[in-house]
């Protein structure tokens, strides 16, 4: 993100540069009434430094209020019963991982937290699965299959309820925030699939190196017993060292289809459903806590001043990149660097404007979420025009792939990665047309 952050800024200032000392003030206009190209650039600055601040400000009360419906949900249970749903396919996807292994249940919950859209906790669970998935790794510093699946899986992962960028367009004034539920949905399921397909494809192209048999460690189910046990490279931490045990084959089944259903039921009765979604969320997930015997209030209001801290936390991150993408704006630069790709793309229904969120999602999640921020906030776009859906639909369907990429295998350090960002960066082009095709069709 360095990186990013740094060129954005050099190359909006460069632009402007060269405009200023080529630029002439408009025949017959008051050189002292026409701003100049670098005094454009200053006020962008500015503008973007505080509609960034703005932003952050209205989205305290949305961000609260969902991480505190989702902390009830959490409390509830709703994590564990997903698991239990996701367990039975998980051991068929995973052939080479033991059923009760700690892997299995670290990877399992990871990907529980993500459907529901509870990024911070998926995120140690996949850390934890990566690290279990290293024990059964023959071959240390390379990756195995099972880890080359898990982060394509990870990097596409199916998101039901994508609440940061519902609280985003909520914040900005959408009058259907939740209007992006079916073409997320739409859009993370094409894009898991091919995440699927092609890692299980790949893996026979691309072999792991020949191991020393001495240096894989054998796995007996007796450390599947101790639910309480520690990893020695986190002593600090207690971690389930399993997931609950799964429902029977034919309840994940049926779940798997329903969810399967729920596509063209969202893609045809979209626009029905859409306005019911907020409101029945609280409900169904605060009835759900109250089945369970939380104490709902308690919860909610914790997981409200978890959203709090997040929304503040986030505001220095929005006004360094906003100002970056504002300087890349007002210079000239970003109109220069979309317009020839926009020739291409635009045709596709992937217009200029929507094109820099489609290269930057891959490479920068804070990056992303700036660029999603600017585009929606633009009065002349806003959160509900074509391209607010089809820009939130890749926010909230897409993830950080060389972000992920690095914090999981370099946690166990794996050097080499095999075919996991081929087919990482397949499922992100994967998603982006699957959004492109589904936002056309709904919103276009």
């Amino acid at each position: 993100m360095n990186v990013v952050f740094l060129v954005l800024v050099a190359a909006g200032f460069a632009v402007a540069a060269w405009r200023q000392l080529t630029w002439m003030p408009p025949s017959g206009a008051d050189p002292a009434e026409v701003a100049s190209p670098m005094e454009a650039l200053g006020l962008g600055i500015v503008d973007s430094a505080e509609s960034s601040v703005t932003l952050a400000i209205g989205l305290v009360g949305v961000m609260a209020l969902f991480l505190g419906l989702m902390k009830v949900a959490e409390a509830g249970g709703l994590l564990t019963i997903i698991a239990r749903a996701l367990r039975p396919l998980l051991t068929r996807l995973f052939p080479d991982v033991p059923a009760e292994h700690p892997a299995m249940g670290a990877m399992i919950l990871n990907m529980s937290a993500n459907v529901l859209g509870l990024g911070n906790a998926a995120t140690p669970f996949g850390i934890r699965a990566m690290q279990q998935l290293d024990r059964l790794n023959p071959h240390k510093g390379t990756a195995t299959d099972a880890m080359v699946l898990f982060l394509a899986i990870n990097t596409s992962s199916v998101t039901l309820l994508p609440t940061g960028v519902i609280a985003l367009r909520a914040a900005a004034g959408s009058a259907d925030p939740a209007g992006i539920v079916p073409t997320t949905l739409f859009a993370t399921i094409c894009s898991t699939t091919v995440a699927i397909v092609l890692a299980k494809t790949l893996q026979r192209y691309w072999r792991s190196s020949a191991a020393d048999p001495t240096s894989a460690v054998v796995y007996t189910p007796d450390a599947a017993n101790d639910v309480n046990r520690v990893d020695e490279e986190a002593p600090d931490e207690a971690w389930p060292s399993e997931a609950p045990p799964g429902y029977p084959l034919w309840v994940s089944g049926l779940v798997l289809a329903v969810v399967a259903a729920l596509v063209p039921v969202t893609i045809v009765y979209g626009r029905t459903i859409s306005p019911w979604i907020i409101p029945g969320l609280i409900v169904v997930l605060l009835g759900f806590g109250a089945a369970r015997r939380v104490r709902v209030y308690e919860v909610f209001v914790e997981g409200a001043r978890e959203g709090f801290s997040v929304a503040l936390r986030i505001i220095p991150y929005l006004v360094a990149i906003l100002v970056a993408v504002g300087m890349l704006r007002e210079s000239g630069a970003l109109e220069l660097l979309i317009s020839p790709l926009s020739l291409l793309t635009s045709p596709l229904g992937l217009p200029a404007e929507a094109l820099p969120m489609a290269l930057l999602r891959p490479l920068s999640g804070s990056g992303a979420y700036g660029v999603l921020a600017s585009v929606i906030q633009d009065p002349t776009i806003g959160p509900d025009s074509y391209i607010g859906y089809l820009v939130s639909t890749f926010q909230g369907s897409t993830e950080t792939t060389f972000y992920v990429l690095a914090v999981y295998f370099g946690a166990v350090q794996v050097r080499r990665i095999r075919h996991a960002l081929a087919a990482a960066l397949a499922a992100d082009a994967a998603g982006i047309v699957a959004a492109v095709v589904i936002v056309s069709w709904l919103y276009g």
